[in-house]
């Protein structure tokens, strides 16, 4: 059975005498298929796994979704047992952040200027300083993150090396619709209209990642996003698996984000540049 705990006090009394080594999966609750996946392998890889539920205010800029994002704690619960989680640890704002807003965060630094980061200012700044709290809280020997917030899954690798954190962190391949669409818990704020548009975003990107020259991966995936109105594209970035510029040749990864409607959308894939000459 899946314990649920609301505290930190709780939370280190149910760590206590958590046997061999620790998982965390972090979360925003609203969990899918992609959130599963990362508790199976959580599960296949750790003997002990905890899951984090918290809608975080740090990464959500003034006029963006924090109010409206969704909140569903039974669900959530229900699928962590379902996937043989150990505990749920729940926290709200207060429990998180004792006398409101910290003082001290961590800054993400140059990489976090680029490509999510200029269009949400302050929003790794914010997702940094709270899963540095979270590993620090929950001690873990491992933590899963989607491949789905590339961003966020390199800003996060770059902090525990830099701060010597000794957590390993391990990416997992981002789960998709049978249609294509990668799972998001803001994917229910599409109408059947905006999800049929939005899938022009994978489909850009399956298009791209087909070409093994930087130029032509570019323009594949633009036409695409071109010819669907429904999409309005905020960036679409070919970079190296780093995020740096991208490469002549070899491991490379293609990147967008775009409103559908109202709805902030992201998504990217591996890319194999053919070698320059």
């Amino acid at each position: 059975m899946t314990a649920l705990v609301h505290t930190r006090n709780d939370l280190a009394a149910g760590l206590a005498g958590a046997p061999g080594r620790v998982a965390v999966v972090m979360t925003m609750g609203a969990l899918h298929e992609g959130h599963r996946q990362l508790m199976r392998e959580a599960r296949a890889q750790a003997d002990f796994v905890v899951v984090t539920v918290f809608v975080n205010p740090l990464q959500f800029g003034p006029n963006e979704d924090f109010d409206k994002y969704p909140r569903t704690l039974t669900a959530d619960v229900e699928a962590c047992t379902a996937e043989d989680v150990d505990l749920v640890f729940a926290p709200d704002r207060d429990e998180m952040y004792p006398g409101g807003t910290p003082s001290v965060t961590l800054n993400a630094g140059p990489m976090g200027e680029i490509l999510e980061g200029a269009s949400r200012p302050g929003h790794f700044s914010g997702m940094l300083t709270v899963v540095a709290k979270l590993l620090l809280l929950t001690g873990a020997d491992l933590a899963f993150f989607g491949e789905k917030d590339f961003q966020q899954l390199s800003l996060i690798k770059r902090m525990v090396r830099d701060l010597e954190i000794q957590t390993e962190i391990v990416g997992v391949p981002t789960v998709r619709e049978a249609d294509g669409l990668a799972l998001s818990s803001r994917n229910r704020f599409l109408s059947a209209g905006q999800r049929q548009a939005a899938l022009a975003l994978s489909h850009a990107l399956r298009e791209g990642a087909l070409q093994n020259d930087a130029q032509r991966v570019l323009e594949a995936a633009t036409k695409i996003l071109e010819d669907e109105p429904g999409v309005h594209v905020d960036y679409l970035a070919l970079t190296d698996p780093l995020l740096g510029p991208a490469p002549a040749g070899g491991p490379a990864r293609l990147l967008v984000a775009a409103k559908v409607g109202a709805t902030r959308l992201i998504d990217n894939v591996p890319v194999h540049l053919g070698e320059a000459g």
